[in-house]
């Protein structure tokens, strides 16, 4: 392997062979390669998707939508749920507490015809979401957690369902392997492993052997990972290592959507493709905020496109300037003029493929409901201020 392309803990990493993996199937929809993009919120909407879908195939997953918002219609929400016009499958990731706004949720999203698939939060491990029970909590009520489930596969209909969740609470109170039973036991055709605890946040290295075990538990459906899939060789290794039938990616795509190119070389045998100059990198840039701007209008854009813009620019020589000003732009013409004046031809920095973006570091004592883990074996909802949590936390 071109050692020019790939940080020095895969060099030994071989492109997958002829046959060496399957093309997992989650209902009708078949994932060649098999690779999925995390749901993450404030940046999974469709021109994101869009952006990362150009460069590769795979299964695209919306940021984070709020059950019970959506049943009762609100604006906010609908538009978060928002699909490019040609975008297929439509994949949407739902939050929710309360198997009856689940239900009635998942129900409006098949009768409007507006979802290829339904993708479950039981791992948003955020303050907000824990201390209401929802999110990461929930899989530590197994009997809520099946009955929202139960209550999503029912509605559902032929649309698939899937569940993605963490390790658990902490070290001491690991739910995976519970989720990952319930999950096939009530019909879901995937699940998803944040291989990290509510506790560990995104710390330190994601536990491969956690994603192992998983399927070793898991039989009759496709078990995918996550964690710490920076390049295309890491999603190979993951899947080699564990055994897993595909692999989930997050932070490692942000400012880097050519991820998905690397992903689909690596996966159809061939080496990854040199990573863009800066040069590359602005026309990436500027096309990803004329999406955003087509969508949300230019100053609501530029505001979210800030943040998007650290994370293209990360690694690269005077960056840190380069950063200060990007995080000031206004409109399209502010943009165009930061990016008129770096060195087009400047080479992607190898060293920064491995650096985090997004969420990096620090972990937290995670915040519960008082007398949440009491109990435990109670399937009663919890409070509706989690029902109704903001769409996107």
């Amino acid at each position: 392997m071109s050692e020019a392309y790939v940080s020095p803990q895969n060099r030994s990493v071989a492109p997958a062979k002829p046959g060496e993996f399957s093309s997992p199937a989650i209902g009708t929809i078949r994932l060649s390669p098999p690779v999925v993009l995390a749901p993450m919120a404030g940046v999974t909407n469709w021109p994101f998707r869009f952006l990362c879908r150009r460069f590769g195939a795979g299964l695209y997953v919306s940021e984070m939508i709020t059950a019970r918002p959506l049943v009762e219609g609100r604006e906010k929400t609908l538009k978060l749920a928002d699909f490019g016009e040609d975008e297929t499958p439509r994949s949407l990731q739902l939050y929710g507490v309360d198997p009856f706004y689940v239900g009635e949720a998942v129900k409006r999203l098949v009768g409007e015809g507006r979802v290829d698939h339904i993708d479950l939060n039981f791992g948003c491990p955020v303050r907000k979401v824990t201390s209401k029970g929802g999110g990461a909590a929930i899989p530590a009520r197994p009997k809520l957690l099946a009955s929202i489930v139960a209550a999503a596969v029912r509605n559902a209909g032929s649309i698939p369902v899937t569940i993605k969740f963490r390790k658990g609470i902490h070290r001491d109170l690991l739910t995976y392997e519970d989720a990952g039973r319930i999950g096939e036991a009530e019909g879901c055709r995937a699940v998803a492993l944040h291989a990290r605890t509510a506790a560990e946040l995104y710390d330190g290295h994601a536990d491969w052997n956690a994603i192992a075990h998983l399927k070793s538990i898991v039989h009759t459906i496709p078990v995918f990972g996550n964690g710490d899939i920076w390049e295309a060789a890491d999603a190979i290794r993951m899947m080699r290592t564990t055994g897993c039938d595909g692999v989930v990616v997050g932070r490692g795509c942000l400012g880097r959507p050519w991820l998905f190119r690397d992903l689909a070389a690596m996966f159809e045998g061939a080496l990854p493709p040199p990573p863009p100059n800066l040069g590359e990198v602005c026309d990436v840039m500027r096309e990803h905020a004329t999406l955003l701007c087509s969508w949300i209008g230019e100053r609501h854009a530029m505001r979210t496109f800030r943040r998007h813009a650290t994370w293209y620019t990360k690694g690269f020589r005077g960056s840190a300037a380069l950063r200060q000003r990007l995080m000031h732009v206004e409109h399209m013409v502010d943009l165009e003029q930061v990016l008129q004046s770096v060195d087009p031809n400047e080479p992607f920095p190898i060293e920064a493929m491995r650096v985090p973006r997004g969420k990096t570091s620090g972990t937290q004592k995670v915040s519960l409901p008082e007398g949440f883990l009491q109990q435990r074996y109670d399937a009663t909802p919890p409070s509706a201020a989690a029902a109704a949590l903001t769409s996107g936390g």
